[in-house]
């Protein structure tokens, strides 16, 4: 028996997200789940937190720049600006709700996926991708100076195409 369900956001909720886009609420990351994970880190849900938070948590696990934001909330008709995105994505992190992988000096990109995991860096496509069971890459840490603990270990293993004349 097919599953009846209720509409998920209110009405001045809705008028921030495209109709498009309300569409796949019910399949992805559901508007109020969004609300309830800013409150559960003790962050205000606004307009534009709740807006990017569903942009970026209903597609599943994923890495995006702020650029990459920024360009899928324009798409959206999410009325943000560049410096809101980049500010949101840092909130986002502080509080755990996102993971920071700096890729180079000039590429920082934000995991939704928040769990400690390692990552390729596929060069020309600038593409971050999860290393699938890389628990055993980093199978023997130094010891940490006194008075330090190790906060989080990061790998990134850049990728490129062979050259087919090697």
């Amino acid at each position: 028996m097919a599953e009846t369900r209720t509409t998920i956001m209110s009405t001045a909720d809705a008028a921030v997200i495209p109709a498009d886009l309300r569409r796949d609420a019910l399949n992805g990351c559901p508007w109020h789940d969004v609300k309830s994970m800013l409150r559960d880190v003790g962050l205000r849900p606004t307009r534009q937190r709740m807006a990017l938070g569903w942009i970026l948590f209903a597609k599943g696990d994923r890495h995006l720049t702020a650029e990459m934001l920024y360009e899928e909330a324009t798409k959206a008709k999410v009325p943000v600006s560049l410096a809101t995105v980049y500010n949101t994505l840092h909130q986002f992190t502080e509080v755990g709700l996102l993971r920071q992988v700096a890729v180079d000096g000039s590429k920082t990109y934000f995991d939704t996926n928040t769990t400690a995991h390692h990552h390729f860096f596929v060069e020309g496509d600038n593409a971050l991708v999860d290393i699938p069971g890389a628990e055993e890459i980093v199978s023997k840490m130094p010891a940490a100076p006194t008075g330090y603990e190790i906060a989080r270990v990061d790998v990134v293993v850049r990728l490129r195409k062979k050259d087919a004349r090697r």
